[in-house]
């Protein structure tokens, strides 16, 4: 079984918002795949299903983007599986530009406070991600509100596109192909 997280903040003032790239990314999965996602559990909003003939679970955190890892937790011990081989997180980076995806199977939060809450709750860096990119913050602007903030209609047309080739890496990853997916969408 895989659980596959998208990151993001709950409520409709979040909705479309460069924080919440991971559960627009877990959307169109789940929209592609046939899976709803409408059950809460565990601090979260799932769906299960069957992606590549592998059982799934889709998972949107409810925690808000800075306690992620305590939900993630609870599906990990629960469902018993390895986070270093069943589970995938999918959120956003602002060191890449927008659209533009980053695969890794481990490494450090990077400063971002929803994988800093992962590592923190599940005692490892090692689980696989997919990063999409949603641009640098200008000079000026403020960390927090430049995430929280909307996309412009440019950069939402290079992201809808990056949420496309999300979930055609997942198959990737979860048919056992990480190295494959890296190469064909790093």
């Amino acid at each position: 079984m895989y659980i596959i997280v998208g990151l993001g903040n709950p409520t409709p003032q979040y909705e479309k918002t460069r924080h919440n790239a991971g559960f627009d990314a877990l959307d169109v999965i789940a929209r592609k795949n046939d899976i709803q996602i409408n059950t809460v559990k565990f601090q979260a909003l799932f769906g299960s299903g069957i992606i590549q003939g592998q059982k799934v679970l889709l998972v949107k955190p409810l925690t808000y983007m800075n306690l992620s890892g305590e939900a993630i937790q609870q599906f990990v011990r629960f469902y018993k599986i390895n986070p270093e081989e069943e589970l995938l997180v999918i959120y956003d980076d602002i060191s890449l530009d927008p659209g533009k995806l980053r695969l890794r199977k481990k490494g450090s939060a990077g400063g971002h406070n929803g994988i800093k809450s992962i590592i923190a709750c599940l005692g490892t860096e090692t689980f696989k991600r997919i990063k999409i990119g949603v641009g640098q913050k200008p000079a000026n602007w403020d960390l927090i509100d430049f995430v929280l903030g909307h996309f412009s209609k440019e950069d939402r047309i290079l992201v809808e596109d990056a949420f496309e080739r999300t979930e055609a890496a997942t198959k990737l990853v979860i048919s056992d192909q990480f190295d494959k997916a890296m190469n064909q969408y790093n």
